[in-house]
């Protein structure tokens, strides 16, 4: 590959030039970062050492709770670093990397969040089966797969990225090196290669999400047979998901599914799946759920008595 390129790094513009608003992007980054990993930690932490482990909805959410913080690892800390410097430069091999790694997670975040909405379909729609359905064995499946949809997905990205000719301009007008401004910088027409991305990437995230909806879909048909009270607490549920799907998939397919070409407001919009919705997950599967609620505090009020003690 090394005969392809004569470049050795890859300036990023990052979100502007301006170095107040750097500033005040870096304040609100980083605390976005640190809010980001301790909700997430917390859930992890609080699912894993309380019964609702053993439930396989909040077995997912552990799971997703981990990509999160894998996923927005691959960009904030060098975006929030970036802000405090003058000339951001990322190098090509980790350049690379970053493209393979935020595919990767992200592919896994889009098949947990399937996996997630078959679990509610299953304990709404199909009740008196749902302890069958949703084995543990099955649950593993499901995120085994969800792994392996995600290197699916990202290798071709990544074949396609370091297969791309650099050979003059190495300037990246966005925060993190993704494969549509890498098409944009690179020494060859790239229209083919960019709709065969849509073609790959786009559709995954709408037909994911054509299957989400009609998944939600039917299960708020199903809610209809349901008492009161069940149709509350299945109802506060599935608000949770469908937030947490229209968050995430919303600036996904926006980006991802039109022509071969960037916008500024693309790193607007990027900043919604890379930290936003990430941050955000947290709060919207705790703030409605009281079995979240309650778990925690039982977890943390055992970690104060024992420190106490």
């Amino acid at each position: 590959m090394t005969s392809q390129r004569n470049i050795s790094e890859f300036i990023l513009l990052g979100l502007s030039n301006d170095q107040s608003i750097q500033i005040f992007c870096f304040v609100i980054f980083l605390l976005c970062y640190v809010a980001l990993l301790a909700g997430n930690l917390l859930i992890l932490i609080s699912i894993r050492c309380s019964p609702l482990f053993h439930q396989p909805m909040y077995y997912f959410l552990i799971h997703l709770s981990l990509i999160d913080i894998c996923y927005t690892s691959t960009v904030t800390p060098k975006l929030i670093g970036d802000l405090l410097v003058e000339r951001k430069t990322i190098s090509y091999d980790n350049c690379m990397l970053q493209v393979f790694t935020m595919h990767f997670f992200g592919g896994i975040e889009i098949f947990i969040l399937t996996a997630m909405a078959f679990d509610r379909y299953a304990a709404i729609c199909k009740p008196l089966h749902y302890v069958i359905i949703m084995n543990r064995t099955r649950c593993n499946l499901l995120v085994l797969a969800a792994w392996a949809g995600g290197a699916i997905h990202a290798f071709p990205l990544f074949s396609t990225a370091i297969g791309l000719p650099f050979c003059g301009p190495n300037e990246i007008d966005h925060y993190f090196c993704d494969i549509f401004p890498l098409l944009k910088v690179a020494c060859t027409d790239t229209y083919i290669t960019g709709v065969l991305v849509i073609a790959f990437s786009g559709m995954v995230a709408l037909v994911t999400f054509i299957v989400l909806s009609v998944s939600y879909g039917i299960i708020l048909f199903t809610l209809r047979n349901l008492s009161a009270e069940g149709r509350r607490k299945a109802l506060s549920t599935c608000w949770s998901h469908i937030t947490v799907v229209i968050l995430f998939f919303g600036p996904v397919i926006f980006i991802y599914l039109r022509p071969p070409t960037t916008f500024p407001e693309d790193k607007i919009f990027a900043l919604f799946y890379t930290i936003i919705a990430p941050m955000f997950n947290p709060l919207i599967y705790t703030l409605r759920n009281s079995e979240m609620k309650k778990a925690m505090r039982k977890v943390w009020s055992k970690v104060a008595h024992s420190e106490f003690k």
